[in-house]
Protein backbone atom coordinates (compact mmCIF):
# COMPACT_ATOMS: atom_id res chain seq x y z
CA UNK A 1 0.00 0.00 0.00
CA UNK A 2 2.74 2.26 1.17
CA UNK A 3 4.46 1.56 -2.39
CA UNK A 4 1.47 2.39 -4.17
CA UNK A 5 1.11 5.78 -2.58
CA UNK A 6 4.82 6.38 -3.24
CA UNK A 7 4.62 5.67 -7.15
CA UNK A 8 1.18 7.76 -7.47
CA UNK A 9 3.01 10.61 -5.21
CA UNK A 10 6.26 10.62 -8.18
CA UNK A 11 3.81 10.58 -10.99
CA UNK A 12 1.99 13.13 -9.39
CA UNK A 13 4.93 15.25 -9.51
CA UNK A 14 6.36 14.83 -12.36
CA UNK A 15 3.43 15.72 -14.22
CA UNK A 16 3.60 19.52 -12.74
CA UNK A 17 7.82 19.56 -14.02
CA UNK A 18 7.98 21.52 -17.14
CA UNK A 19 9.61 18.73 -18.72
CA UNK A 20 7.13 16.20 -18.28
CA UNK A 21 3.86 18.52 -18.81
CA UNK A 22 3.83 18.95 -22.54
CA UNK A 23 0.40 20.74 -22.02
CA UNK A 24 1.91 22.98 -20.40
CA UNK A 25 4.59 24.62 -22.93
CA UNK A 26 4.71 25.51 -25.97
CA UNK A 27 6.33 23.13 -28.86
CA UNK A 28 7.20 24.42 -32.59
CA UNK A 29 8.65 21.05 -34.66
CA UNK A 30 10.58 22.12 -38.10
CA UNK A 31 12.00 20.54 -41.00
CA UNK A 32 15.41 22.71 -41.55
CA UNK A 33 17.15 22.67 -45.01
CA UNK A 34 20.75 23.34 -45.20
CA UNK A 35 21.64 26.21 -47.91
CA UNK A 36 24.74 26.80 -49.43
CA UNK A 37 27.47 24.36 -48.51
CA UNK A 38 24.52 22.13 -46.65
CA UNK A 39 22.12 22.50 -49.75
CA UNK A 40 20.52 18.85 -49.71
CA UNK A 41 20.46 18.32 -45.91
CA UNK A 42 17.48 17.97 -43.83
CA UNK A 43 16.83 17.99 -40.20
CA UNK A 44 14.58 18.00 -37.64
CA UNK A 45 14.15 21.05 -35.25
CA UNK A 46 12.27 21.60 -32.03
CA UNK A 47 12.09 24.46 -29.91
CA UNK A 48 10.08 24.25 -26.61
CA UNK A 49 9.29 27.26 -24.72
CA UNK A 50 8.38 26.83 -21.15
CA UNK A 51 8.29 30.60 -20.98
CA UNK A 52 8.87 34.02 -23.24
CA UNK A 53 12.02 36.18 -21.82
CA UNK A 54 10.90 39.62 -19.82
CA UNK A 55 12.42 42.95 -21.05
CA UNK A 56 14.57 43.20 -18.13
CA UNK A 57 16.31 39.90 -19.69
CA UNK A 58 16.63 41.94 -23.15
CA UNK A 59 18.17 44.67 -21.12
CA UNK A 60 21.05 42.16 -19.40
CA UNK A 61 21.43 40.79 -22.46
CA UNK A 62 22.49 44.18 -24.10
CA UNK A 63 24.43 45.34 -21.34
CA UNK A 64 26.63 42.49 -21.60
CA UNK A 65 26.74 42.42 -24.78
CA UNK A 66 27.95 46.58 -24.51
CA UNK A 67 30.44 45.35 -21.61
CA UNK A 68 31.96 42.29 -23.49
CA UNK A 69 31.05 42.04 -26.80
CA UNK A 70 30.07 38.20 -28.14
CA UNK A 71 31.76 36.73 -24.73
CA UNK A 72 29.97 39.02 -22.79
CA UNK A 73 26.67 37.66 -24.05
CA UNK A 74 27.46 34.07 -24.19
CA UNK A 75 28.71 34.51 -20.61
CA UNK A 76 25.28 35.95 -19.93
CA UNK A 77 23.72 33.53 -21.36
CA UNK A 78 25.40 31.03 -19.42
CA UNK A 79 24.22 32.60 -15.98
CA UNK A 80 20.66 33.49 -16.75
CA UNK A 81 17.80 30.19 -16.50
CA UNK A 82 16.21 28.55 -19.38
CA UNK A 83 13.14 29.53 -20.31
CA UNK A 84 13.04 26.57 -23.29
CA UNK A 85 15.00 23.77 -25.08
CA UNK A 86 15.77 23.54 -28.57
CA UNK A 87 16.86 20.01 -29.70
CA UNK A 88 18.22 19.54 -33.33
CA UNK A 89 18.45 15.88 -34.86
CA UNK A 90 21.99 14.64 -33.85
CA UNK A 91 22.49 16.49 -31.12
CA UNK A 92 21.41 16.92 -27.00
CA UNK A 93 20.05 20.03 -27.54
CA UNK A 94 20.41 23.22 -25.84
CA UNK A 95 19.13 24.98 -23.32
CA UNK A 96 17.33 28.50 -24.49
CA UNK A 97 18.38 31.31 -21.93
CA UNK A 98 16.19 33.96 -24.38
CA UNK A 99 13.05 33.81 -26.32
CA UNK A 100 11.27 36.85 -27.45
CA UNK A 101 7.56 36.47 -29.08
CA UNK A 102 6.62 39.83 -30.83
CA UNK A 103 3.01 39.75 -32.59
CA UNK A 104 3.16 40.91 -36.27
CA UNK A 105 -0.36 41.25 -38.51
CA UNK A 106 -0.49 37.48 -39.47
CA UNK A 107 0.78 35.72 -36.12
CA UNK A 108 3.37 36.13 -34.12
CA UNK A 109 7.76 35.78 -34.36
CA UNK A 110 9.52 33.92 -32.21
CA UNK A 111 13.07 34.21 -31.90
CA UNK A 112 15.65 32.19 -29.75
CA UNK A 113 19.24 32.50 -28.65
CA UNK A 114 21.13 29.72 -26.64
CA UNK A 115 24.85 29.55 -26.01
CA UNK A 116 26.23 26.42 -28.07
CA UNK A 117 28.86 24.08 -26.64
CA UNK A 118 31.31 23.65 -27.61
CA UNK A 119 32.63 20.22 -28.94
CA UNK A 120 35.25 18.19 -27.44
CA UNK A 121 36.56 18.04 -30.85
CA UNK A 122 36.23 21.45 -31.18
CA UNK A 123 38.49 22.63 -27.83
CA UNK A 124 40.84 19.47 -28.39
CA UNK A 125 42.16 21.00 -31.86
CA UNK A 126 42.07 24.56 -31.17
CA UNK A 127 39.85 25.33 -34.23
CA UNK A 128 37.93 28.27 -35.76
CA UNK A 129 34.47 27.25 -34.24
CA UNK A 130 35.47 28.00 -30.75
CA UNK A 131 34.70 31.24 -31.31
CA UNK A 132 31.07 30.56 -32.66
CA UNK A 133 29.22 30.09 -29.55
CA UNK A 134 25.66 30.89 -30.28
CA UNK A 135 23.14 29.23 -31.56
CA UNK A 136 19.78 31.58 -32.46
CA UNK A 137 17.05 31.22 -34.71
CA UNK A 138 13.88 33.52 -35.58
CA UNK A 139 10.66 32.06 -36.11
CA UNK A 140 7.59 33.81 -38.10
CA UNK A 141 4.32 31.78 -37.26
CA UNK A 142 1.42 32.95 -39.82
CA UNK A 143 -2.03 31.84 -37.80
CA UNK A 144 -3.86 32.92 -40.81
CA UNK A 145 -2.30 30.58 -43.14
CA UNK A 146 -0.27 27.91 -41.91
CA UNK A 147 1.27 27.18 -45.03
CA UNK A 148 3.52 30.44 -45.00
CA UNK A 149 5.22 29.82 -41.33
CA UNK A 150 8.84 29.54 -42.02
CA UNK A 151 12.53 30.41 -40.54
CA UNK A 152 15.83 30.63 -39.95
CA UNK A 153 17.94 28.78 -38.08
CA UNK A 154 21.69 29.80 -37.05
CA UNK A 155 23.46 26.52 -35.46
CA UNK A 156 27.11 28.05 -35.33
CA UNK A 157 26.86 32.10 -34.83
CA UNK A 158 28.51 34.48 -32.98
CA UNK A 159 27.45 38.33 -32.11
CA UNK A 160 29.40 41.30 -34.09
CA UNK A 161 29.41 44.57 -34.73
CA UNK A 162 29.75 45.63 -38.24
CA UNK A 163 31.11 49.15 -39.33
CA UNK A 164 27.86 50.69 -39.55
CA UNK A 165 27.49 49.93 -35.83
CA UNK A 166 24.94 47.43 -36.17
CA UNK A 167 24.54 44.19 -34.78
CA UNK A 168 25.10 41.34 -36.70
CA UNK A 169 25.43 37.19 -36.32
CA UNK A 170 29.05 36.27 -38.24
CA UNK A 171 28.39 32.61 -39.16
CA UNK A 172 30.45 29.31 -39.32
CA UNK A 173 28.17 27.65 -42.05
CA UNK A 174 25.09 28.83 -43.70
CA UNK A 175 21.78 29.60 -42.27
CA UNK A 176 19.21 26.62 -42.54
CA UNK A 177 16.15 27.14 -44.13
CA UNK A 178 12.88 26.24 -41.65
CA UNK A 179 9.85 25.25 -43.09
CA UNK A 180 6.87 22.78 -42.33
CA UNK A 181 6.03 24.35 -38.64
CA UNK A 182 3.79 22.59 -36.62
CA UNK A 183 2.62 24.93 -33.73
CA UNK A 184 1.74 22.91 -29.90
CA UNK A 185 0.63 25.49 -28.48
CA UNK A 186 0.71 25.21 -24.72
CA UNK A 187 -1.76 26.02 -21.97
CA UNK A 188 -3.12 29.99 -22.62
CA UNK A 189 -1.82 32.33 -20.09
CA UNK A 190 1.68 30.10 -19.16
CA UNK A 191 3.57 30.82 -22.17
Amino acid sequence: MILKSFVVAAICLLAVHPGFARDKYETIDAQAFGTGTQMGQNIGVTLNIYEFSTPADRVTLVQAYEKGQNQGLVNALSRMKAVGHVEITGTLGYDCAYIRMTATPTGRKIVFVTNRQIRFGEAFFDTQSQSYNLTAGVLELNDQDKSKSTGILYPEAQLTMNKEGQLTLDLNQNPWRLSDLLDWKGTAGVN
